[in-house]
């Protein structure tokens, strides 16, 4: 993620949704300053599920770009339902000229429909010089590139306020048993531990997702994803039992479950950095750190820090992640422009404004590692980039967007139905292969 899905409710983010709105002056033309403008007069309308500060920053990659080509540009944000929203566009004959798509499993669907433009040579070329080849396995339908990984996420990072774990006299934790007894140490002290982000159901899914990948194992995970194994499989109870052994526990959770299911993603984040702290801990991707800085003015590394996902019954520490990736659709307007921008996207040069900017990290192995700000995320960044091919991407991504990427149905919903009550993994785990079987044939 981006989670993909990690939409901040603040600044410009009252836009709507529709392709016809501008996002917050972005139309505007950044003035003079090198390029050859050879683009000058047109305008490519990009699609995606960011806002906040996450839109803010990515403005600054297309004023780049603008400044570099001349071609103005246009964001607009999805919201979650990115595979809807796109599609409704497409068929209004409105469609946008380059789709930020924050899941493998929607791209995949994109392509099948014969919407996307296979990537031009030049963009290639730098893909396979620039990137691991895992990068480009996830971006590709039947060997033909499709998507460009411009967006990373680190998504195996517990984030913590270093002063609530000092006062709770608590080390970050190696093990899940660990790390539920760390929490229990620092809801003593006079805070919950955990914030979860249960108001938006693809966090549950990351949660899900790291403890299976720990307890279960790779091959096992590979096999889930694609579905060649049943939700029903005796691991997935085992690691829905483990999630629930968090889920039930109200002296763990931040307002327990009902005050879980009522929060979002930024509002986890502002239950551990925001000047009310409510918790000691908030699971999620490396894009947390954005959001503790830029919202919260938190100095990352010093009043906020995190520690890998710890390993779950004997496994190894899980290593998950997720992205967005750039693709330009057939039906744009502006097709070279949208080609263009995706030849940008692809270079160092680019990840470098977001990297500077904060909030991001870059699956570009070319990008020098002293664009980011700050240690942390410059050493997350590295581990990202050294995991190369070994990385597991995110889980729900992969999936048809019917199971792992709508809001309020499928994967998403039924984890939200198990937080509110963790009581039966065993029906959780059937409510999940009824609801996968059926969007896996669709």
């Amino acid at each position: 993620m981006m989670r993909r899905r990690t939409t901040l409710l603040t600044g410009c983010t009252a836009l709507a949704l529709t392709f016809g709105a501008t996002a917050c002056g972005s139309d505007d033309p950044v003035s003079a300053g090198g390029g050859d403008k050879s683009l000058g007069g047109q305008t490519v309308t990009v699609a995606g599920v960011w806002s906040g500060s996450e839109q803010k920053n990515f403005q600054k990659v297309l004023d780049a770009f603008t400044e570099k080509t001349g071609a103005k540009t246009r964001f607009v944000s999805t919201g979650d339902n990115v595979s809807t929203v796109v599609g409704s566009k497409i068929e209004g004959g409105n469609a946008p000229d380059v789709v930020m798509v924050p899941q493998v499993g929607v791209l995949q669907q994109f392509a099948e429909n014969g919407w996307l433009q296979r990537l031009s040579a030049t963009t290639e070329k730098t893909v396979d010089a620039n990137f691991a080849p895992v990068w480009k396995t996830y971006g590709s339908v039947d060997g033909t590139l499709y998507g460009l990984y411009f967006k990373a996420a680190h998504k195996s990072t517990v984030w913590y306020s270093p002063d609530a774990l000092a006062q709770a006299g608590v080390e970050p934790p190696t093990t899940y048993d660990d790390l539920l007894k760390a929490g229990h140490t620092v809801s003593d002290s006079g805070l919950a531990a955990f914030s979860v982000a249960g108001q938006d159901g693809w966090t549950l899914t990351d949660w899900f997702e790291n403890v299976y990948l720990s307890q279960a194992g790779p091959e096992k995970y590979d096999a889930l994803a694609a579905h060649e194994l049943k939700w029903t499989d005796p691991s997935v109870v085992e690691a829905l039992t483990t999630l629930g052994t968090l889920f039930k526990d109200r002296q763990l959770l931040a307002g327990g479950q009902k005050g879980a299911l009522n929060t979002d993603f930024p509002g986890s984040v502002e239950k551990v950095f925001g000047p009310k702290p409510e918790a000691g801990m908030v699971y999620e991707g490396d894009f947390v750190a954005g959001v503790a800085k830029d919202q919260f003015g938190k100095k990352i590394g010093e009043d906020a820090d995190f520690f890998p996902f710890p390993a779950v019954g004997g496994g190894e520490a899980p290593v998950v992640s997720g992205g967005d990736a750039a693709v330009v659709l057939k039906d744009g307007k502006n097709a070279e422009a949208g080609m263009a921008l995706l030849e940008y996207l692809a270079t160092p040069e680019a990840a470098a404004v977001w990297a500077q900017a904060g909030g991001f990290l870059s699956p570009n192995r070319k990008l020098d590692l002293g664009s980011y700000g700050d240690d942390v995320t410059r050493a997350t960044a590295k581990s990202l980039v050294d995991a190369g091919d070994s990385v597991r991407f995110d889980m729900s991504d992969q999936a048809p967007a019917a199971f792992g990427g709508t809001k309020g149905a499928g994967e998403w919903k039924l984890l939200q139905d198990f937080l509110r009550d963790p009581s039966d993994p065993k029906a959780t785990a059937a409510a999940l292969e009824a609801a996968a079987a059926k969007a896996y044939k669709g």
